[in-house]
């Protein structure tokens, strides 16, 4: 977990302060263990509200209740700057990140479109457990839920991430569905943007 800087400031849902992650100064909001860095009082307000909106989880082990789509969430934590869809994500993304099978700690997993699916979902990666698991951090996989650091294992045949499965929290399990993916988009290779390494360092747990 990153250590906090002096001088933070309380906001309703969350702590905006000064981070040190391997070694470099940044800021963000931390709210309820989800470190979003490079965001602005204002925007850190607003997710912040957005989380506790309706906070009391009741402990289901399902995550932070939030009315926050997959889709902003995943952009906020990434910090990659798509729109639309989540589906879409994968498309949008040639010409501007990289792409391909293999996960990469602060992408972007971007789910097909599905009868289950219809928009797609993204998941940002917060740690790589193995060549076929990953711990995922996500909106609305369970609805309404903010998930932090769920299993996604890789079912493919060609062990290419084509195909996961995904932790379900509210049977504390793994889902029995196995969904189709795009692969993964990697953060920080913008033209005309600065690089941004190790977007969610310290989602993983410790």
């Amino acid at each position: 977990m990153p250590r906090a800087g002096q001088g933070g400031r309380t906001i309703r849902g969350g702590t905006i302060q000064g981070w040190t992650i391997r070694g470099v100064l940044t800021r963000g909001v931390l709210i309820r263990g989800v470190l979003i860095r490079d965001v602005t009082p204002r925007a850190g307000a607003l997710l912040g509200s957005l989380v506790l909106a309706a906070c009391g989880s009741g402990g289901t082990g399902a995550g932070a209740s939030t009315a926050l789509e997959c889709v902003p969430f995943a952009r906020q934590v990434s910090g990659i700057q798509l729109y639309g869809d989540a589906h879409t994500w994968w498309d949008q993304a040639a010409g501007q990140y990289d792409r391909g099978t293999e996960p990469v700690q602060g992408g972007v997993l971007v789910f097909r479109r599905t009868g289950r699916l219809g928009h797609g979902h993204v998941s940002v990666v917060s740690e790589i457990v193995s060549g076929r698991e990953i711990k995922v951090t996500q909106a609305n996989w369970v609805h309404r839920r903010i998930g932090r650091d769920e299993p996604v294992v890789d079912v493919s045949p060609a062990g290419d991430w084509s195909a996961v499965r995904v932790w379900w929290a509210p049977s504390r399990s793994l889902g029995v569905t196995t969904y189709p993916t795009y692969g993964f988009i990697s953060p920080g290779i913008s033209p005309g943007g600065p690089a941004r390494p190790d977007l969610v360092a310290g989602l993983a747990a410790p």
